[in-house]
Parts: C-alpha cells; structure tokens; sequence
C-alpha cells in the first residue's frame, strides 16, 4: 500500500491540507498527516487542527510521497524546517514523489530543491518560478516526480492527480464522480 506524508506547519492553507487528506483517503491511501512542533497546528484563517504525527517521529523511508499544503506562512515555515528539507533532499536523491501547491512550489524553487523542471505554482511567484523552472499555466503539472498546483481552488484536481499516480486513473476517476466533481 502506498504511503503518503502531508506537511501542517503554522499557516497552512486549510483547503489544500484537508482536500488533499480527504481525497487521498477515500481512496483508501494510507495517508498521514504531520505536525511541525508539538500541539495543534494553526492554519492560515485560525483553524486549529491536530496531526497524525510529529515531524521527529516519522521515518521518511516509509513513505512514497510528501505533500506539501500551501498558505505563504505555512509554505515559509516548510521552507524553514531543516527536517522538511532533508525529506525533501533525500526524495529528490532517491526520485519519491514530492508535491507541493500554491506557494509551496515557490520556496522549492527558490530554496534551490526544485530546478530546470516544468512547475506550476500561485500565479503571485510565477515571476520567480520562472527564473528557476519552466513556468506552466495549468491546474496541476507533474514532470517525472514533481507534482505542483497552483492554489485553493486546484486542490482537489491535485489531489486526483496523486491518486492517479498512486492509484489509478480509474481510482481517481471513480472518486471525481462518486464525489460529484466532473
């Protein structure tokens, strides 16, 4: 069974945590979601939330995948968690599935992890994206292991795209009708 580890740092977008986790449950990914620091963890509009885990507990050979929500200050704090980009580091080595949305694709590039690949990202960064990758205007863009999304409202199309790609098309395209989103 695939394995999947979502990021809650301070900051969050809520949208793109919860539909992320939602998505990738239903379809019966093993799916774990991980805290920063010990306690809630607050989203960017206040909404506090528990995680599954801590960012020292986990072992990241468990996992296939990282995914990282967006929200400016909860892509900063990922950015800023030496743990997070060592996960990050040792993925990009070993070619595991890393996916990030909104701003979460901005500080992967800007931090250096991400380069001299097809992206997308909040349309806020595609300046700076742009100088780095190759910027593309679209939902979702997958090149060879890098999933990325541009925001809120592409959270679920991203989510499907991981279940495509851990699952099935067919999995994820029973899951787009089962919840109404064709």
């Amino acid at each position: 069974m695939k394995k999947v580890l979502v990021i809650l740092a301070d900051g969050f977008e809520e949208i793109e945590a919860v539909t992320v986790v939602d998505i990738l449950r239903r379809a019966e990914i093993d799916t774990v979601t991980c805290a920063l620091k010990e306690g809630l963890v607050e989203s960017a509009r206040g909404m506090r939330m528990a995680a599954d885990t801590e960012i020292s507990k986990i072992d990241a050979n468990e996992f296939d995948m990282i995914v990282l929500p967006g929200g400016l200050v909860g892509a900063k704090n990922i950015d800023e968690n030496e743990d997070v980009q060592n996960i990050i580091k040792k993925y990009m080595r070993e070619e595991r599935f890393i996916a990030a949305i909104c701003a979460s694709p901005y500080m992967l590039a800007k931090s250096g992890q991400i380069k001299n690949c097809m992206m997308t990202c909040y349309p806020t960064f595609k300046g700076i994206v742009e100088q780095l990758c190759e910027y593309q205007l679209a939902e979702v863009v997958v090149d060879e292991n890098i999933i990325t999304s541009r925001g809120p409202a592409t959270a679920p199309e991203f989510a499907f795209t991981i279940v495509e790609l851990l699952k099935s098309e067919n999995t994820a395209q029973k899951l787009r009708e089962g919840m109404l989103y064709v």
